[in-house]
């Protein structure tokens, strides 16, 4: 075996015996989902388990990368081993024509001097990272020893104590207007040119999954993720047979339900996905349905589900209000319409739409140079025109829905999966 190829194998055993200690004794240590509650700096010493992480991951792609380009290096190596052989075997056999050649082969192995310095550097770091990991496990053990003294259904109430306190702050700074959405961050390319994909939108929850629904027509099949990092890698899902088939790709999961519009109807469907049943079907009454007034990319996007920090709204429109977008806020539990808004902007003539903070937000298109053209404040029964620019990356957007969890645009542009954050105006308003 040759000097890069036994540097590969030092690093590759070393990282197998870093790897496999994190994946043993890490989640003993701070429990299945990294969250630690502890008054002497934790959340440092997490973020210090996070970038020896990220090291690792860093160190392992790169040196994947590098095997590759060795194995790659390796029969020119061995040419060239063979050839100078030959010469020192017999010198009459080297030529100007074949000293070219080999000249010419060896500056094609020149590259390998880097990647083995590489090689020598990332053992170095990986030592550095087996002491910082084993000064970690002597302090996650002690605040492991420290968690154990207190009941976890105790450890449970405060959590969910802290997470009502935080969610009442957050209502504290006010629902806010939308004023800028940053730059696209791809988080997949997977599935059709059309879809959705989606957390759950309840405040608050605890409850990481991710859902994804591919395409827009007689769809049936539901993927469920354990975590968002797993959906990144299309890993760690189960699937979920719909007893009904879909249209669009208005689709929201609230509260642990995925509500959906029924295939050719205007029927609202409640299908909770721990019981894997239908709790609910109910007629959103004089809805358009089957592209009768979808949005200006079609698709069969007449009746578009959302959620908000004001709860479960259905944005369609009829024949009675002139294909004007009409927005209702539904009941979860029954799916009953509480109140319902005309807004006057006709619903062909929108690329996509999304509710936050009561406020329906109105895309001028699907396609690229699209931006946010239009706000309706149901709170006031007022509209405005807006100017907020977006980059649609991928030039065909069809499915746009905010998460008021993840304060967030969650998107399906033609086959990838992209999240933007938002900024809102604050109004800071006081309890008196």
């Amino acid at each position: 075996m040759s000097v890069p190829m036994l540097k590969i194998g030092a690093v590759l055993s070393t990282m197998a015996m870093v790897t496999n200690w994190m994946s043993q004794t890490l989640p003993s240590l701070v429990g299945l989902n990294g969250t630690i509650v502890s008054p002497d700096g934790t959340h440092e010493r997490i973020v210090s388990v996070q970038n020896v992480s990220q090291s690792l991951e860093v160190v392992d792609l790169r040196t994947a990368r590098d095997l590759q380009y060795v194995r790659d290096s390796e029969p020119l190596l061995r040419g060239v081993d063979g050839r100078l052989h030959t010469y020192v075997a017999n010198p009459r056999t080297l030529t100007a024509k074949s000293l070219q050649e080999l000249k010419g082969q060896m500056s094609q192995l020149r590259p390998l001097l880097s990647v083995v310095e590489q090689y020598r550097l990332d053992l170095q770091m990986l030592i550095t990272l087996r002491m910082e990991l084993s000064n970690l496990s002597f302090i996650l053990t002690s605040i492991q020893e420290e968690i154990g003294a207190y009941d976890y259904e105790e450890l449970q109430q405060r959590v969910l104590l802290l997470e009502t306190r935080l969610h009442s702050c957050m209502n504290k700074l006010g629902c806010g207007r939308l004023t800028a959405v940053s730059t696209p961050i791809t988080v997949r390319a997977s599935g059709s040119r059309f879809g959705s994909w989606m957390t759950d939108a309840m405040i608050p929850s605890s409850d990481s999954r991710v859902w994804s629904m591919d395409g827009y027509y007689k769809g049936r099949r539901v993927l469920e993720y354990r975590t968002m990092g797993d959906f990144a890698k299309g890993q760690n899902f189960v699937q979920h047979l719909l007893p009904h088939a879909w249209a669009g790709t208005g689709h929201v999961v609230y509260n642990g339900s995925l509500y959906y519009n029924k295939h050719q109807s205007n029927i609202l469907v409640q299908y909770h996905f721990r019981s894997r049943s239908v709790l609910l079907q109910r007629s959103l009454s004089g809805a358009g349905y089957n592209n009768t007034f979808p949005y200006s990319w079609g698709g069969s996007s007449d009746i578009d589900l959302m959620a908000d920090e004001m709860g479960l709204w259905a944005v369609y429109t009829s024949i009675p209000n002139a294909g004007n977008i009409m927005v209702s806020r539904l009941d979860s539990n029954t799916l009953e319409v509480l109140q319902s808004w005309d807004t006057g902007f006709p619903k062909r003539s929108a690329g996509e739409a999304f509710m936050i903070c009561g406020t329906l937000y109105v895309t001028n298109s699907h396609l690229a140079g699209a931006k946010v053209h239009f706000a309706y404040h149901t709170n006031s029964s007022t509209y405005e025109y807006t100017d907020i620019p977006f980059h649609n990356q991928y030039s065909h957007i069809s499915m746009m829905d905010y998460n008021p969890r993840e304060r967030a645009l969650f998107t399906w542009n033609n086959g990838h999966q992209v999240l933007y954050n938002i900024t809102l105006f604050h109004v800071i308003r006081s309890d008196g």
